[in-house]
């Protein structure tokens, strides 16, 4: 017997009995991290956090938005009628002034020795006027009796004419005079704001020197320019009796300032052009605002909003809810089994600080206005709370101030 190969034929077996428990270790393990893999991937990651709300059906009006400058109702660029020189300032630049008040004083002394002597000649005129009238009377008298000569009683009523007439003539040349004394005082032809003296005491004016600027400020023009199509817009409307003539006034405007977030001034239209700019395709349009309260300068920067008509059953969203895929606008709607579902929607304008969806919603539908970041795909479940359509627009909640 050989007892070499008896041994060897032993330690064979045991390295194939090692090998094979080895092998199975390494299945058990294998199965054992295929299983926790498994597991893991069965649970995954939790769903995004949304804020959801339901669409807004409502009544509106609707506002188109322009541009526009704040003007004076009425502006008066103030001149002397009389020329002289300057005697005094009576005002303080940049005050109100009322219609009448002196601002400016003309050295009246030339002006009043012209006076004087018109006035002298005019009680001469008067004098030889009561001269004539009365050698005009004897010598109707006379001619009676035919004591004097029919020419010469012609004369005599001639020369009574003459002097009336030069009563007239000097009347009138002393009431030029007074004019001209009274304007030596420059007053204010309206009330409303003085602008700088462009001129100090001691200068020399004429009619053409120009004094200082009056604004009247108890009421302001906005002037705004609408394009062409925006006009023929509010043109239809009035022809076919859904809102007053563009024309006739009455149109409502809100205006607002730089400084203001909203429109809170109210006014109406009261003029529109005749005639559209060629050039730049939009035509002059002005409403007219209260400002008895003085809080509009000429020249301000205006926002102006003009009533455009109204609408009912309109569906209203947040504009932070529209998402943009290249030319579409889009927005995510989570359905009854949590998932959020793509919605393509065609907007309108915006009504008070909503979006006007014209197409692509329902009355009902849940639209995801904070968290849409999270959505990588139609149909993700999304993990949804409800929030006030009307509230987002006014400022949000704190998922959308986060993200």
């Amino acid at each position: 017997m050989n007892v070499h190969k008896m041994f060897a034929n032993q330690d064979g077996r045991r390295a194939f009995m090692v090998t094979a428990m080895l092998a199975g270790l390494v299945v058990l393990t294998g199965c054992e991290s295929q299983a926790d893999d498994q597991g893991n991937a069965e649970q995954g990651p939790p769903p995004p956090q949304v804020s959801v709300a339901q669409v807004l059906v409502e009544d509106v009006e609707l506002w188109d938005a322009f541009t526009g400058r704040i003007e004076a109702v009425e502006t008066v660029d103030l001149r002397p009628r009389v020329s002289g020189y300057i005697e005094s300032v009576n005002y303080t630049e940049g005050q109100e002034v009322e219609k009448g008040e002196v601002l400016f004083t003309i050295d009246p002394r030339p002006y009043r020795a012209e006076l004087e002597r018109a006035e002298a000649e005019l009680q001469r005129a008067q004098a030889r006027a009561e001269l004539a009238r009365s050698e005009a009377a004897r010598a109707e008298a006379l001619a009676q009796s035919r004591s004097i000569s029919r020419e010469e009683l012609d004369q005599r009523r001639a020369a009574s004419a003459t002097a009336e007439a030069d009563i007239l003539a000097a009347r009138a040349i002393a009431e030029t005079a007074r004019l001209n004394m009274e304007f030596t005082e420059v007053r204010a032809p309206i009330a409303g704001r003085a602008g700088r003296a462009l001129v100090t005491p001691g200068n020399l004016v004429s009619e053409a020197s120009p004094l200082t600027r009056i604004v009247a400020l108890d009421r302001v023009h906005v002037h705004f320019h609408s394009d062409e199509l925006a006009y023929l817009h509010y043109d239809a409307m009035a022809r076919n009796g859904s809102q007053a003539s563009f024309r006739e006034g009455g149109i409502p405007v809100r205006v607002g300032l730089a400084n203001d977030e909203d429109y809170p001034y109210r006014g109406e239209v009261d003029f529109v052009d005749n005639r559209l700019d060629a050039e730049a395709g939009t035509i002059l349009t002005r409403a007219v605002l209260d400002n008895s309260e003085g809080r509009f300068a000429p020249g301000m920067y205006a926002r102006v909003q003009l009533l455009a008509g109204s609408a009912e059953d309109t569906l209203l969203i947040d504009d932070k809810a529209v998402l943009t895929d290249q030319d579409r606008k889009y927005v995510y709607v989570v359905d009854e089994e949590g998932r959020a579902m793509r919605r393509d929607v065609q907007l309108g304008r915006m009504a008070d600080g909503l979006r006007v969806v014209a197409a692509g919603l329902e009355p009902g539908d849940q639209v995801v206005v904070n968290g849409a970041q999270r959505i990588f795909f139609p149909g993700m479940p999304v993990a949804a709370e409800s929030v006030d359509m009307r509230g987002q627009a006014e400022g949000g909640n704190e998922l959308a101030a986060t993200h």
